[in-house]
């Protein structure tokens, strides 16, 4: 088949559908259902996740996203085809005044301090993210709270239905991968609760991701760039930038953070091309200049960047609705904030693009730089002798942020008086990532046990539908665990000093720590290495008693003795979001509710 024939189905197919949803008039202009929204009896919540559940083709989409890397606008065209079957147009989307960030470390937090910011103006927000932690609501939010699940049955039904009445046989007319349908489920929400904003964050890439279909936002954020996803996006920062700098648009003001010199050109020369106004975010310390210091609601020094960036789109959208903002003032002078050692280390910087507005934050941007919460991102939940630090790092630059923040917090931790304290680490990586370099990372936090496990809260998911995923077998999760292991024991060895008598934290003794070994398991699912770990001394952790020979290896017996005896115990989990969020749904059932 011809190029000119593979396209033109579809574009026929979409000039029939807007035709039929012209009809409905001011309904669609209004981003309301066009169709009448069939009632659905005894449907729950469980079962519109289930039925989304069948629509996980995540990894054949990613296969056809590589094989159509040279060709964004397919993607784009496909995604308008979905959009118009699902009864909107493009054009519908533009009255939601639409914030879009991308990035590749910080920009689902950056989203959370842009929403909470405009929130605390008294804005009805809505906010859509990925993935989830536990429950598949939380990627759709109304102001700052996942929606609830009478709310998604009822917005998910209409919107399955009429897609499912839509398609044929044909690849070209099917139902939309899994997260197409929740981009369009969370457009249709938005539009119908009557946002005043939404905060969109991008899925994978920028010039590829469905999310991108949005053609006019108020205002455009890049977070922090590194490298991930580089089967689809590319093998160096520079070309992963050229991907991310695809969410510009023509005279839509947009903003990024500090970045390396390269990526920074690439965005600058993506941003010329099409006439969008790119400016570079001050350090914080600028707009904290003759005022009090600012107050995060997440923890470590990397969320001072996502702060900066939020704070000038939270501003921009501001200005553009004419509220009343800071003004700008002059930049302060070399030597006096970050901006001055901008100037005297890297002084071609500035020549690249504009520097941003330097301004004293208002009232209601420091309470809601304060106020924000973002589960499983440096979050710390303190139970009796256990401190849980989850952190959703899995990237090389947001691990080496992880491990930094980890290790303050272990120096700022209040010692017990008397007893051993224990590291663990629970860890998995997933996908195309180098697990073996995330892991090297993590080596000098020197862990007495290093857990490996996959992101499975139980060995079966019957039952738990926000938790399934169809893209892998038991099998497969286990085997890349063992893996992992394998990696942890290989760096062990490279590491290796002398045995230690006792496994007690080496961060009681009293000159810096001599490499040692550090002992390692594999658990089948998040719940039985959870088990393990708390060993009863969890005060809400009190699953079913564990499996007949669960801690048969002689290394999960000896460390159990050692766990129960512990003054104290230290647990970070990190190398995936989805394994934060299968340690949240045990850790915090109300997040289950």
């Amino acid at each position: 088949m011809s190029q000119a024939r593979r396209h033109l189905r579809p574009a026929l197919f979409l000039a029939a559908v807007s035709a039929r949803v012209a009809t409905t008039g001011v309904a669609a202009r209004r981003g309301l259902s066009a169709w009448p929204a069939p009632q659905e009896p005894g449907m729950e919540y469980q079962d519109a996740v289930r039925a989304l559940n069948t629509l996980q083709t995540n990894a054949g989409y990613l296969e056809q996203v590589k094989r159509q890397r040279g060709d964004p606008q397919a993607q784009l065209e496909a995604m308008k085809l979905y959009l118009a079957r699902s009864g909107l147009q493009v054009e519908d989307l533009d009255q939601l005044n639409i914030i879009h960030v991308t990035g590749t470390k910080g920009k689902g937090s950056t989203c959370a301090f842009t929403e909470r910011i405009l929130r605390s103006y008294g804005l009805k927000t809505g906010f859509f993210s990925s993935p989830h932690l536990v429950q598949v609501r939380e990627r759709i939010r109304i102001n700052g709270q996942p929606i609830s699940p009478e709310l998604f049955t009822k917005h998910f039904w209409p919107l399955y239905h009429r897609l499912e009445e839509t398609k044929d046989s044909s690849s070209y007319v099917s139902m939309p991968a899994y997260f197409r349908f929740l981009t369009l489920m969370a457009f249709h929400v938005f539009l119908q609760e009557k946002v005043d904003l939404a905060v969109v964050e991008v899925g994978i890439g920028g010039a590829y991701d469905c999310t991108n279909i949005i053609r006019k936002p108020a205002v455009c954020g890049i977070s922090s760039l590194g490298i991930d996803h580089t089967s689809i996006l590319g093998d160096t920062v520079e070309e992963i930038a050229w991907q991310k700098g695809g969410i510009f648009k023509r005279g839509v003001p947009a903003f990024t953070v500090l970045q390396p010199d390269g990526p920074l050109a690439v965005l600058r020369d993506r941003a010329q091309q099409i006439s969008c106004p790119l400016y570079l975010c001050p350090p914080l310390e600028a707009l904290e200049e003759g005022g009090p210091p600012l107050t995060l609601g997440l923890e470590g020094e990397h969320q001072r960047s996502n702060a900066a960036l939020a704070l000038q789109l939270a501003r921009c959208w501001l200005q553009q609705k004419d509220y009343r903002v800071p003004r700008s003032r002059p930049s302060p002078l070399p030597g006096s904030s970050g901006i001055g050692e901008l100037k005297v280390s890297r002084p071609s910087l500035l020549r690249q693009m504009p520097l941003a507005p330097v301004f004293q934050p208002t009232t209601h941007m420091r309470h809601g730089l304060r106020d924000t919460e973002w589960l499983g991102r440096t979050q710390v939940l303190r139970r009796g002798p256990l401190t849980w630090y989850l952190d959703g790092a899995h990237t090389a630059s947001s691990m080496q942020a992880c491990v930094r923040w980890f290790r303050q917090a272990l120096h700022r931790r209040q010692r017990p008086s008397r007893g051993s304290e224990v590291l663990v680490l629970l860890f998995n990586s997933t996908g195309d990532r180098d697990p073996a370099a995330l892991l090297k990372l993590l080596q000098p936090c020197q862990f007495d046990y290093a857990v490996f496990c996959p992101n499975l809260t139980e060995v079966s998911t019957v039952g738990n539908a926000d938790q399934q995923n169809f893209m892998v077998t038991l099998d497969q999760v286990l085997l890349r665990c063992l893996a992992h292991q394998q990696h942890w024991s290989r760096l062990d060895e490279e590491q290796a000093g002398p045995e230690p008598g006792e496994p007690t934290s080496s961060l009681l003794a009293p000159h810096p720590p001599e490499p040692r070994s550090t002992s390692s398991l594999v658990f089948s699912c998040i719940s039985h290495a959870l088990l393990w770990i708390s060993q009863g001394r969890d005060p809400v952790f009190h699953p079913p008693s564990p499996p007949q020979g669960l801690f048969a290896h002689p290394v999960a017996g000896s460390g159990a003795g050692v766990l129960r005896e512990a003054a104290a115990i230290h647990v970070l989990v990190t190398g995936s979001l989805h394994l934060v969020g299968g340690v949240l749904k045990l850790l915090e059932p109300a997040l289950s509710q």
